[in-house]
């Protein structure tokens, strides 16, 4: 199966097959020039202009009903740099195919999501993240890009060339132009060993501050109607590499967290009320677990059930509280939610519109399985998460507006104003960035 989104017949759909798009024309560019000319054309014809990746966002970010740029050819590493330690890579190339290379010659990003599907620049555009102590998104180990602006430019962007331009394109939304390409901090590739345990819900609350100083990486998922939870804390290690085994691997990722949690889910689909106790048993399906690998093997993980997805940043202080108010509601609600809430931090970073911009962040994500009415639980988790200054992921869903933006992001007028420079026509615009940035 597939996880790009699909283009037939004209009609653009992303991966939770939640927004469709039917644009005028769609391109795919072998080359930035082309690129730039396609734009150039599109403003001639009043064309508005939006670049897709993999459509891993569940909100409309990528949707346009004007030029949908496809960035399936610009793909692969222009140029490592050890000295330097950059890798320099198209905006087309996923992370897996970044990944991959980038171990193959010896390199590794430092931090990195829980898949690795989308292009890079999806994933850096919307926020995508992780979950580290010291290390932060993806986009925050940008350490320069190309852009391609509303008139064709092409504009070199870093802390030294156009650094207004660098604060604010790492995570820009499309709003600012087109990514071509994006230049990743790398180091030595490093080995990882995760151990994966469960524990209750009240323990790691009780002690969630103590597992997140005491490990570089920790996460965990609590399981709806039960109290408890899956522990994950990744520290990096002088090896030996010891990869989980492949039957284990096949039974465990495969298996349980695929094929056994698909069937759960449809099944609780069918009939909610078997719900909470398929999770009494899914929660305790994953026994504990201990394995060292090289960090995008232990970072990432297959993900082929699909659903739809919220997720919150809110200030790190105030994560075991506002976890703790989701549970009471959940718990006294008729709601019946089949996927497992997941917990992940990141430190204060300096991107203009980061979810974790200026902030020690933790971030809360609620899912529900493809198919399955989500308002009820996703109003009311949302209602909790903005109790508590919470800033939404930008590519999962959400109902916010410009003017709750303006109040959540201290720096929001500087990302409205050099949008206002670079695209004044809104070439670059869609509902969605209508809605979150404003006219």
């Amino acid at each position: 199966m597939s996880s790009t989104a699909s283009g037939k017949s004209g009609t653009w759909r992303n991966w939770a097959g939640n927004v469709s798009a039917r644009p005028v024309r769609d391109v795919t560019p072998a080359s930035v020039e082309e690129l730039s000319a396609a734009v150039r054309q599109a403003a001639e014809d009043g064309l508005r202009v939006k670049a897709v990746g993999a459509g891993h966002s569940f909100t409309a970010v990528a949707a346009t009903d004007g030029l949908l740029i496809r960035p399936d050819l610009l793909t692969g590493i222009r140029k490592i740099d050890r000295a330097a330690g950059t890798v320099t890579v198209e905006a087309g190339t996923t992370l897996k195919r970044l990944n991959v290379a980038l171990a193959r010659e010896g390199l590794s990003l430092t931090n990195m999501g829980d898949i690795m599907e989308q292009t890079v620049s999806g994933a850096t555009s919307t926020g995508t993240h992780g979950t580290g102590r010291d290390s932060a998104s993806i986009a925050a180990q940008i350490t320069a890009l190309e852009l391609v602006t509303a008139d064709g430019s092409v504009l070199a962007c870093s802390e030294k060339e156009n650094p207004d331009v660098f604060a604010a394109a790492r995570i820009g939304l499309g709003a600012l132009g087109v990514v071509t390409a994006i230049t990743f901090s790398v180091e030595p590739l490093f080995l990882l060993t995760a151990r994966e345990e469960p524990m209750t819900f009240d323990q790691v609350t009780a002690t969630f501050d103590e597992l997140h100083a005491e490990n570089e990486h920790f996460e965990f998922y609590w399981f709806p109607h039960t109290g408890n939870c899956n522990t994950k804390r990744n520290n990096r290690s002088a090896g030996p590499e010891k990869p989980v085994g492949r039957i284990s691997g096949l039974f465990e990722d495969e298996f349980l967290s695929n094929g056994l949690f698909q069937v759960a889910n449809s099944l609780g689909r069918a009939v909610p009320a078997t719900i909470p106790a398929i999770a009494k048993i899914s929660s305790r399906a994953l026994s504990a677990r201990t394995y060292t690998d090289i960090p995008y093997k232990v970072f990432t993980s297959p993900r082929r059930v699909r659903f739809t997805e919220m997720e919150y940043a809110v200030p790190r202080a105030a994560l075991v509280e506002t976890l703790r108010e989701l549970k009471a509601m959940i718990d006294r609600s008729p709601l019946r939610i089949s996927f497992p809430v997941e917990v992940r931090t990141a430190p204060a970073d300096d991107i203009t519109l980061s979810t974790a911009s200026d902030r020690d962040s933790a971030y809360i994500a609620v899912h529900m399985y493809k198919g399955t009415p989500h308002r009820a639980y996703f109003t009311a988790a949302e209602r909790i998460f903005l109790a508590h200054e919470g800033r939404p992921h930008w590519g999962k869903l959400h109902t916010r507006e410009a003017e709750y933006f303006a109040g959540i992001y201290p720096r929001f007028g500087e990302f409205t104003a050099l949008r206002d420079r670079l695209d004044p026509d809104r070439r670059f615009g869609n509902d969605y960035l209508r809605r979150v940035l404003g006219t």
